[in-house]
């Protein structure tokens, strides 16, 4: 959020996608090496937290539509070095199935000669319900924090705020998808 609102501020729609080599900047090559780094450490969590409710959902519909296929079931107990922890449970189809869709998805995006805009309309469409509107109301509910209350409402007003960014930014996206792909040449 930073870079994109420091680019946008900078240098407004001539904002490259990538801002670390989008002027030219090459040198230090050690420096982007760093840069390029700590952008995969991030975007392999944020992958990864984002993919949870799919991946649980997956999960549980296979088990209950497979219950006697141990393939899908079987939890194997894998003892953890140091003593005082318990096992891992390893599930082969939660680890089979994670891996072939993280493999797809990195291939297809890989594919794409227009990402920036694809990971900028799926962040759009994600970013309210997954950052902001769960999380909060999961807090209002844990601290039971009365409805009206100038707790309550200034979640929700951040929230709503949230919400608006989320509908303006997924246009900017569509519109950078469309231009992407009316100069794309194959």
């Amino acid at each position: 959020m930073l870079c994109g609102c420091m680019g946008y501020a900078a240098f407004g729609d001539l904002t490259p996608g990538n801002l670390l080599t989008g002027f030219g900047f090459y040198n230090p090559l050690w420096l982007l090496d760093i840069a390029n780094a700590a952008t995969v450490i991030l975007l392999v969590g944020a992958y990864q937290v984002n993919c949870q409710p799919l991946f649980a959902f997956i999960e549980k519909q296979a088990a209950e539509r497979y219950p006697d296929w141990k393939f899908i079931t079987k939890e194997t107990k894998i003892p953890l070095l140091g003593g005082g922890f318990p096992p891992y449970n390893l599930n082969l189809f939660r680890l089979v199935w994670r891996t072939i869709f993280v493999i797809t998805t990195t291939i297809i995006s890989m594919l794409l000669p227009y990402f920036n805009h694809v990971v900028g309309l799926f962040l759009a469409v994600g970013f309210w319900p997954l950052t902001i509107y769960f999380p909060v109301q999961m807090y209002i509910k844990r601290k039971m924090i009365l409805n009206w209350s100038i707790q309550w409402l200034c979640l929700q007003i951040l929230s709503i705020s949230c919400f608006i960014i989320t509908i303006a930014t997924a246009p900017g996206s569509i519109a950078g998808l469309v231009v992407d792909l009316k100069s794309y040449k194959s």
